[in-house]
């Protein structure tokens, strides 16, 4: 049963300013809260006796069996399953690592989301890095919490993979090393993305949903780049979806390392 302080505590972390604070986050169901154990320390974790029974070796400072009642009264989930769960956020030194982030790009291909507001959106796009090795991820402040609830729902588990890293977008592109490709996704005056030569390393800028990439970032791209619709020049919707682009976008350059 799950005490007064816990349930405050549960429902607290659906605010940015009490995941910020404390530096945990939340996880709800079998298949994100099982993607994460044992990838980043669990404070608590409370489960219906079914999902225990099924799940023996969980790990937790705390674990506590609730009824599908309690579960609900802590979800933020319309249909909550079976387990939901605090975890505590990667923890890392901005000023230590400020050099090491810089240097990423030059050996991986990272992603950069400049102001993309949708947590269902960012959500998605580290499930694709996920699925396309992507292994950093970088966000701007004006970006969706990537440890808000509806975001590390929509993750499926990728934040156990996925390295998040919120920067101030600008600053950090200009630490690159001037060899480092910045490849940026627009509408107009671009590449076509499946005739443009594409490298292994670098990092690929995405932008916000209505606005694109903001003015002082695409100050940073070196390389445009457009998804062109087919046929070409016939009449279409106005643009992709952020993550759906996102998607093509990374799989045309793992492609080309085929």
């Amino acid at each position: 049963m799950l005490s007064h302080s816990q349930l405050k505590a549960l429902r607290a972390l659906a605010q940015k300013k009490h995941r910020d604070a404390e530096g945990l986050f939340l996880a709800e169901g079998p298949k994100v809260v099982g993607d994460l154990q044992g990838w980043m320390p669990c404070r608590l974790l409370a489960a219906t006796p079914d999902y225990l029974a099924r799940h023996p070796r969980v790990s937790a400072q705390t674990v506590v069996t609730i009824t599908p009642d309690e579960l609900s009264r802590a979800s933020s989930l319309r249909t909550p399953r079976d387990v939901i769960a605090i975890y505590e956020k990667p923890k890392a030194d901005a000023a230590a690592d400020a050099a090491h982030l810089a240097a990423l790009p030059e050996h991986e291909l990272c992603l950069a989301l400049d102001g993309v507001q949708d947590p269902g959106n960012v959500g998605t796009i580290l499930r694709i890095a996920d699925w396309f090795g992507l292994r950093h991820v970088f966000l701007s402040p004006e970006s969706a919490d990537p440890f808000a609830p509806k975001t590390v729902q929509a993750t499926m588990g990728a934040l156990a993979r996925v390295a998040v890293h919120t920067v101030d977008m600008t600053a950090w592109l200009q630490r690159l090393a001037p060899t480092v490709p910045v490849y940026g996704t627009f509408l107009r005056e671009s590449s076509d993305l499946y005739a443009a030569p594409l490298t292994a390393t670098g990092v690929i800028v995405m932008g916000n949903e209505g606005g694109g990439i903001s003015a002082d970032v695409e100050r940073c791209v070196t390389e445009r780049l457009f998804i062109p619709n087919f046929p070409q020049g016939s009449p279409t919707s106005e643009s992709l979806n952020v993550a759906i682009a996102t998607a093509i976008t990374v799989a045309e350059f793992r492609r080309r390392m085929q």
